[in-house]
């Protein structure tokens, strides 16, 4: 089997109804792996359901809020119920909606934040773990986030969050290693999604973003879906406890 071969396995993917995370779900049902989709949006979630099984693989829709308290369980238990096992989990859902500096932030959001992007993580990740060890090769991919590689003025609970991940991965990777999971970050810089349209809505914030890009671009999803790939294959099979960092070249600046 070619290392980047992922026929006979079960992914995982939340927050897959857009963005990054459509895109890796289409890439590793590309690979062949058959997907458990994970979403809120239960319209744009079929739509994902279609364009993996085009792809000639087997996916289910899994309508949920992964912030809920009794989501997590019952993702792993539909995802098993449904394709026979799950061998590589793509924790994706999360995401920054504001800016704001520490001094004026609400608590709320700031919880609300911490929920979103690491809470969350921390419970499906606890709940997939003995499906993942049983798979003999299973696969955590965290996507996480530049932001969490050095200070983020005006986005600072989103980036102590991903930071806080980032620190959950290489935790986890050690605790795994001798059950044959592996636990790696995906570290997405500022990508072209409906998550950073909020940042492209004003040019003088884009101009600044960019500016500090040495690519001088945006990211795509297509390009992250790639990093995912590899993280779930055998291609990365000595690779734990890993930052894969996809930026442009923005965390190499001082």
């Amino acid at each position: 089997m070619h290392a980047w071969d992922l026929a006979g396995r079960v992914a995982i993917v939340s927050g897959a109804s857009r963005g990054i995370g459509r895109e890796i779900a289409i890439t590793l049902a590309q690979a062949g792996a058959d997907i458990a989709l994970v979403a809120r949006d239960q319209a744009k979630l079929a739509e994902v359901q279609q364009a993996v099984q085009a792809q000639g693989r087997r996916a289910i829709a899994i309508t949920a809020d992964v912030t809920a308290e009794d989501a997590a369980q019952r993702i792993i238990e539909e995802a098993v119920a449904g394709l026979g096992g799950v061998s590589v989990l793509v924790n994706n859902a999360g995401g920054n909606s504001f800016m704001s500096p520490v001094q004026s932030m609400r608590p709320s959001g700031w919880r609300k934040t911490m929920l979103l992007n690491l809470d969350s993580v921390f419970a499906l990740t606890q709940a997939a773990i003995p499906a993942l060890v049983t798979s003999g090769h299973g696969s955590i991919i965290n996507v996480a986030s530049v932001a969490g590689l050095r200070g983020a003025p005006l986005m600072a609970h989103y980036g102590s969050a991903k930071a806080a991940l980032i620190s959950l991965t290489q935790s986890l990777a050690i605790e795994l290693a001798q059950q044959s999971v592996r636990v790696n970050a995906l570290v997405p810089g500022w990508i072209e999604t409906d998550l950073t349209e909020f940042l492209r809505a004003e040019a003088s914030a884009e101009q600044g973003l960019l500016g500090r890009v040495p690519m001088a671009r945006w990211g795509r999803s297509q390009e992250i879906a790639q990093g995912a790939l590899f993280l779930a294959s055998d291609a990365s099979s000595f690779m734990t406890g890993q930052s894969l960092v996809m930026d442009g070249g923005l965390s190499v600046l001082p």
